[in-house]
């Protein structure tokens, strides 16, 4: 029995709430750099992030041309989804909406307001990458142990 999931769970999957883990090479001769990230997705778009336009994360970027998000569940039955391709698009000034709506995605509306409020002073230094999935990986372990 495959595990893998069918492209509507993986994508329902990848827009759910989870902190997922960026996958950069910077061209070094070792393994890519690894960084937990808040993200968006919307099933069939492109992965959104917001960062620091000088944040270690943009020179790979911008360099590599390419990276990966992996999105996990951490409590059993495990599921995870993996998405490889290309940034697509860096883009400045961020809107204040979409950081409004991923601080409540991560935060909730109380504490997402509060996050808002708190970074305002940054948001000037930031970008909003997007990454177009090409390649993807997911595993549903509850499709062996419960399927």
């Amino acid at each position: 029995m495959s595990l893998a999931m069918s492209v509507a769970e993986r994508e329902t999957f990848l827009a759910g709430v989870h902190i997922g883990v960026l996958g950069i090479s910077d061209g070094q001769e070792r393994g890519p750099w690894l960084v937990p990230i808040w993200y968006g997705y919307e099933p069939g778009g492109l992965v959104r992030i917001i960062t620091g336009r000088e944040s270690r994360k943009m020179p790979a970027l911008r360099s590599a041309g390419r990276c990966s998000l992996c999105v996990q569940t951490e409590d059993p039955p495990y599921r995870y989804v993996t998405v490889e391709g290309p940034v697509v698009a860096i883009e400045h000034p961020v809107d204040k909406e979409e950081r409004r709506s991923l601080a409540h995605r991560y935060l909730g509306s109380k504490l997402g307001e509060a996050y808002v409020a708190a970074t305002a002073d940054v948001v000037e230094g930031e970008v909003v990458v997007s990454l177009r999935p090409e390649r993807w990986l997911s595993a549903d372990f509850s499709k062996q142990w419960f399927g």
